[in-house]
């Protein structure tokens, strides 16, 4: 059997924020076994998977893609909602606009140090939309 719905996570500020809680709480009862996709409908922000306890990991993370996709580049074209409106469709198109994850025994099967994190690239980015599709 297969589920299609959308979830909306709220405003989050810029950087790389573990939402997976948040998702959990939207979602209905999850079949025994199968599979949970995760798709963000935006292009300036995106999902990823990574650890979840140490917080330093998402300052590191923002630190990374910030140095590699600088705002303002000189060589961006596409501008028209400021500055960091390329940066953030380049930084979205790296890391993807979905996830997949096992589902086992009625729960998302993430290993232990795992969480869903949302990737938001804009300064002024707003709650995001989430297609989400279980299979199962």
């Amino acid at each position: 059997m297969t589920t299609t719905f959308d979830i909306r996570l709220r405003h989050y500020p810029r950087g790389f924020h573990l939402v997976t809680r948040d998702i959990i709480s939207q979602l209905p009862e999850l079949p025994e076994n199968g599979l949970l996709v995760l798709f963000i409908k935006h292009t300036s922000a995106a999902l990823t998977i990574n650890e979840n306890a140490d917080p330093d990991v998402r300052y590191d993370f923002r630190q990374f893609f910030d140095k590699v996709v600088p705002d303002a580049a000189p060589y961006f074209t596409h501008t028209m909602e400021g500055p960091d409106d390329m940066s953030a469709h380049l930084k979205a198109s790296l890391l993807g606009a979905s996830i997949t994850i096992p589902i086992k025994n009625h729960r998302l099967n993430l290993g232990t140090w795992q969480g869903v994190y949302l990737c938001e690239f804009r300064d002024g980015g707003d709650s995001r939309n989430i297609s989400v599709t279980i299979l199962g």
